[in-house]
């Protein structure tokens, strides 16, 4: 499925609702629309969905072909989705492996509806996986970045991410962040609670001293 919503864990086809989305909430759902882009991911994350949730093939995540910008957004043309809170770019795997396609996505969600806030769940990678600093690209498009920290330090992140970056990706997660700062409102790092209280703290701390904000967010398993 191309654009899905969250419940409890459960994914869900947006074709679930109404085509003006107005029983989302009375179902019990967010006004989030998540887009899945790829399956696609540079790092095999120990705690990752992908390696430790099994799904029934009606609402997993696992996409047979990558959707192109036009079939996202006629995805979208099929819906009035003017109140959403927010669209989420996120996908099963890492969205800037293909940020050609979230990008002219974006361009036509902010054209249509200017005022629905975008979101992009990210590992960091990004600059390192194009070979050229992104970040640029995301003004006037991307309201929020969340970036995936999940570590204090680089050794501990590589045992967590085992990226094909290896220990290198930490600092190219971290400087990308920076970077994000200029151009995106809203710049998140995030970690999950079961990393424990030391951790975290040591985790905020390299956020306090890079002006970055940091969201301990709680584990799915």
């Amino acid at each position: 499925m191309i654009l899905y919503a969250v419940k409890k864990g459960a994914y869900y086809n947006i074709d679930t609702f109404k085509q003006d989305l107005s029983d989302m909430e009375a179902q019990g759902f967010a006004r989030k629309i998540y887009v899945n882009i790829t399956n696609k991911c540079n790092c095999a994350c120990t705690f990752c969905l992908r390696n430790t949730k099994e799904m029934n093939e009606h609402n997993s995540l696992w996409i047979k072909k990558e959707p192109t910008a036009r079939e996202i957004i006629e995805a979208f043309e099929a819906y009035d989705w003017s109140g959403l809170e927010e669209i989420v770019f996120c996908g099963f795997g890492e969205p800037t492996m293909c940020i050609d396609v979230v990008l002219e996505a974006a361009k036509y969600l902010k054209t249509k509806h200017k005022e629905v806030p975008i979101r992009m769940n990210t590992n960091g990678s990004g600059n390192r996986e194009n070979g050229r600093d992104i970040t640029k690209e995301f003004q006037g498009l991307i309201d929020t970045i969340s970036i995936s920290l999940n570590a204090s330090d680089a050794k501990k992140y590589y045992e967590v991410t085992r990226s094909r970056y290896g220990e290198e990706a930490y600092e190219d997660m971290l400087d990308f962040a920076v970077k994000c700062k200029e151009y995106v409102p809203n710049v998140i790092l995030s970690v999950v609670d079961c990393i424990g209280e030391e951790e975290v703290a040591s985790c905020k701390k390299v956020c306090r001293e890079r002006g970055l904000t940091l969201r301990v967010r709680p584990f799915e398993n």
